[in-house]
Parts: C-alpha cells; sequence; structure tokens
C-alpha cells in the first residue's frame, strides 16, 4: 500500500483523536497594502494600506492546524487581559478549540506579532510581547486546570515559543504529570535550555536549534547531523528527534534507526507557521495511531503546502493527499 492508499485508507477509518496543546499563545496581525514610492522623511517605503487580518499564532496556531485535521483540541497558555487577548479567544471558541485552561495575566501583554505586507512581501515585523518567565501564582492556577486535561488527552503537545510560558519549573511538572498518567510529549523547542524537555517523548527542533543545543559549531554533513542528535539525546533522554531541515527535508532519529526524508516543497512564498504545521501533523497522525516514520513523511508534504502559502495557514487531508498526487 502507498503513501496515498495508506491516508485514503486511514482519512476513512480514523478516530478523532483528543489532542491538548500547551505553549506560548499568540496572534499574528497581518496589515495589507501596496508599496509604490519612497517617504519623502526617511528611505523607507510607503505602505497604502488595504485591509489587516488577525490570525491565530504561535501554540494557537498548532491548535488550529490540529482542528483543521480533524482534531479534538484542548489548549492551555497564558493571555495578558487585553483586547488582543479577547480576539485570540473568540478566534479560538470560533475554531471549536477549548480554552478554559487559558489564564489572563494583567501582568504582561497577549503576544502580538504585527507584519506589514506589500502584496505578498513582509516589509517589517512588529512585536509586542514580554518574555518575562510567569509567576508562581501563575504556574499553580494552569497546572490545577490541567489536573483533569492530561488524563482525557491522547498526546500532549508543547510548543515552546520561549515567552516565558515553559520555565524549567513548569515544563518539568508537566512531563512528571503526563509520565504518570501514560501520556507521550511531543515538544516543539525554543531557546538553548533543553534540559527542561527532559523526559519527553519526541523533540522537534531544527537544524540550526539542534546545533545551538549541542554547542555544534555547524552542520553541514548527514555525520554532524547524526551525531549531534545523538548528543542531545543522550542529554535529554527523549526517544525520537525530528529534525526540520529546510531545503533538505526532515529527519527522525533514535538511538537505533535513522530515517531522512527528502523535501517536497516546490515553491517557496512564506515560511511563516510552517514549524506549527509540521508539528501539528506529527502529533495527529500519530495521536490517530500511524507509524511515526508514515508520520513523519505526511508531515514533510505538509510542510510544501504550508510554505507556498502567505502567512500562517492550516492544512487540510485533502490537501495532502493531492500534493501526495502531484509527487507519485
Amino acid at each position: 500500500m502507498n503513501l496515498k492508499e495508506q491516508l485514503l485508507s486511514f482519512s476513512t477509518k480514523r478516530k478523532q483523536p483528543h489532542i491538548l496543546v500547551i505553549g506560548d499563545i499568540m496572534a499574528d496581525r497581518y496589515v495589507w497594502g501596496s508599496a509604490s514610492r519612497i517617504s519623502p522623511e526617511a528611505p523607507v517605503p510607503v505602505v497604502s494600506v488595504k485591509n489587516e487580518t488577525i490570525t491565530l499564532g504561535g501554540a494557537a496556531n498548532v491548535a488550529q492546524n490540529l482542528f483543521k485535521l480533524n482534531a479534538r483540541v484542548s489548549i492551555c497558555g497564558v493571555t495578558g487581559k487585553d483586547p488582543v487577548a479577547g480576539t485570540i479567544l473568540a478566534q479560538l471558541k470560533k475554531e471549536n478549540i477549548e480554552a478554559t485552561a487559558v489564564v489572563a495575566d494583567p501582568s504582561r501583554p497577549s503576544t502580538l506579532k504585527t507584519r506589514i505586507m506589500a502584496g505578498t512581501h513582509q516589509l517589517l515585523r512588529v512585536d509586542r510581547e514580554t518574555t518575562a518567565d510567569i509567576s508562581g501564582n501563575i504556574e499553580a492556577q494552569l497546572l490545577k486546570k490541567l489536573e483533569t486535561k492530561i488524563g482525557k488527552a491522547d498526546m500532549v503537545m508543547l510548543s515552546d515559543y520561549n515567552k516565558g510560558l515553559l520555565t524549567q519549573s513548569f515544563t518539568q511538572k508537566l512531563i512528571a504529570l503526563c509520565s504518570q498518567a501514560g501520556k507521550k510529549v511531543m515538544i516543539d523547542p525554543k531557546g538553548l535550555h533543553y534540559d527542561k524537555y527532559t523526559g519527553s517523548w519526541l523533540i522537534k527542533p531544527n537544524k540550526r536549534e539542534l546545533a545551538e543545543a549541542t554547542v555544534t559549531e555547524k552542520i553541514e554533513t548527514g555525520g554532524q547531523l547524526i551525531s549531534a542528535a545523538h548528543k542531545l539525546l543522550k542529554k535529554t533522554k527523549t526517544q525520537y528527534l525530528v529534525v526540520t531541515r529546510s531545503e533538505e527535508g526532515i529527519s527522525l532519529i533514535s538511538k537505533k534507526t535513522e530515517q531522512h526524508f527528502s523535501v517536497k516543497a516546490k515553491e517557496v512564498f512564506d515560511v511563516t507557521g510552517a514549524g506549527d504545521t509540521v508539528f501539528a501533523c506529527l502529533g495527529y497522525f500519530v495521536a490517530s495511531g500511524m507509524d511515526l516514520p508514515v508520520a513523519c513523511e505526511l508531515a514533510n508534504y505538509a510542510a510544501a503546502i504550508a510554505v507556498s502559502k502567505v502567512g500562517s495557514v492550516a492544512v487540510t487531508l485533502d490537501e495532502i493527499i493531492s500534493i501526495i498526487d502531484t509527487h507519485e
């Protein structure tokens, strides 16, 4: 049975997995317009604004991707107590993403990334955020809300954007709770402190993040990749690494095996949110009962769809089936 036949068979028989996403919740704001002249005040383009859109970003984008794949999704994280938080919660509700474990912290703003677009080209990004660690009080509120949610989930996914939620303390407590409940934990990492991910089932760094995490000067060859991966496997005691390698595709590495999946993208317009798409697909297909190597191959196809569009986009099963058609 080829990959398309496996996916078609899966799509008719699949169960709806319940996935819990815990991570840095954001909003992505796009200001769309055109730029045909340079400002007389400074050597910068003048953008004539046509319209604005706000989409879910960060962990919320992972949750949205999972919903589009037909998962039942719950999300846990922190927002500010501001209008952006209201927009985020309204969009989560619209996508049927359960958000009772989202806590409002009045001491911090909701993370908002504003991109100024001229046609399909991004001219500027403005971030409104704080990266300060959450307080002990907020951590306690989150853990209380998660007491029953972890036990009900088929998969727990941590989406770390290094915005202060997934601290060493909170992350290790989450992994311990999941271990006690017999739940797999998948992590999309950020930053240099990978010791906080110790005990997880799978970590998904990109090639640059892998090099930084293992203090490897550069990763240019397959041998350097494998060597760095085994350093990180040993350090974190995780079972699997899925390394995204941009134009080189995806690598799945464990202590005993290595598999590589070539890139599927024919055109690249925007890489925004592509990592979230890969992460969501991995979680969805594994939680639905697929083998991890098959999930990696399908995630590779989903990434090709994501980078062919502008902005953070959610990929559907039908789109994955269609792109497989063009490669077979």
